[in-house]
């Protein structure tokens, strides 16, 4: 077996590796390591790869994040696997735990790439997808495994069997909005691509388009200052995703104003990925943009024969939590997949926990 760096790598083998297994997701294409790598800022990326007679049976894209403030940075940096690893699905135990070794070791050498500042307290694999046959393998990598729920929905049984599992009152917020004049917005428009636009000179259109999408995102930032309580990437990090080839803005729109709306990022054969949703509820009479943002997601995915919308995360199954209740009324399938966590610096990873447990008892 051989570990290969992101420049090593096959390109060919690792596109058909995320498209003909069962843990592919977008956050693990070359595509999601370009977009990490283009905002230094925020990321700093890493790429893995497991090549065994000269195939590649896995992959890890990751990164680690980046405070603007140094004691922040200190406090908090962290290595995120959005997605948990690609793997192929007749991988063996040994050829997961080398891959999962390798992550966990990078950190570990000693030289100019890897500074204090920028090694991380934990090593943190967010799952879309089932990795419960290697579970021994990711802890003898070192990765223990910790609960974590999610909200599949098959969009591939077709919309009508998927519009029927949404809770009644749901259906019935979505029916009213819709009556009374809420819209669904596609953006980019799939009706003209970004190089259509720009070579037809229509560049004055994708300015409107992100006009569109800078109204969402001051949405999305009221939302996470006076409920959620956390940091939101800056607005330069959904720009660029705008022009990220597999990621649409659903945006509802109501009085010719933008409402709500997700992002959703795409992987054909596979899935759509809601990231970052919202809605301005209880303003507008009858007009519910947190369902309709759902319900929009939901039926992109069927349209556009996706066979799942992951709805990326419901919380720990010990704790209650208010986004879990509102997902749970859209009929998906509620999974544990789970996290794997590596935590390479016990005593600052024990002092973060307990300051988000004091952050949470202040709200």
């Amino acid at each position: 077996m051989k570990i290969l760096e992101y420049k090593d790598i096959d390109r060919n083998q690792w596109d058909a590796l995320v498209k003909e297994s069962a843990t592919g997701t977008w956050f693990q294409t070359p595509e999601a390591y370009e977009f990490f790598v283009s905002m230094p800022e925020l990321y700093r990326p890493f790429t893995f790869g497991i090549e065994n007679d000269g195939e590649l049976r896995g992959a890890c894209v990751g990164y680690v994040t980046v405070e603007k403030n140094a004691v922040k940075q200190f406090m908090m940096r962290r290595a995120i696997i959005v997605g948990g690893p690609v793997i192929a699905n007749d991988a063996t135990s040994e050829e997961v735990e080398t891959l999962m070794m390798a992550v966990r070791n990078q950190f570990k050498i000693f030289d100019l790439r890897f500074l204090i500042s920028d090694a991380p307290i934990y090593i943190e694999t967010r799952n879309f997808n089932d990795y419960s046959r290697w579970k021994e393998a990711f802890a003898k990598a070192g990765f223990s495994y910790e609960p974590h729920l999610n909200f599949h929905v098959h969009t591939n049984q077709g919309w009508d069997a998927v519009e029927e599992n949404i809770g009644k009152h749901r259906r019935k917020y979505i029916r009213l909005s819709f009556r009374d004049g809420a819209t669904v917005m596609v953006v980019p428009n799939d009706e003209m691509s970004r190089a259509d636009a720009l070579n037809d000179g229509c560049d004055h259109a994708l300015n409107d388009e992100l006009k569109l999408v800078k109204d969402y995102y001051e949405i999305l930032k009221d939302l996470y200052k006076t409920k959620v309580k956390m940091p939101l990437q800056p607005w330069e990090f959904f720009e660029k995703l705008y022009h990220c080839p597999s990621c649409k803005y659903l945006l509802v729109l109501y009085d010719r104003q933008v409402v709500g709306g997700s992002i959703c990022m795409l992987l054909p054969g596979h899935g759509v990925y809601e990231w970052y949703a919202c809605g301005k509820d209880g303003v507008f009479k009858n007009i519910h943009p947190s369902s309709v943002t759902k319900y929009a997601g939901m039926k992109y995915a069927c349209d556009n024969g996706y066979a799942v919308f992951d709805m990326m995360g419901a919380g720990k199954p010990d704790e209650e939590y208010g986004v879990r209740d509102f997902k749970a009324e859209f009929g998906g399938e509620l999974v544990e997949h789970g996290r794997f966590l590596c935590v390479t610096k016990p005593l600052l990873y024990k002092i973060g926990v307990l300051g988000v447990k004091i952050l949470k008892a202040i709200k």
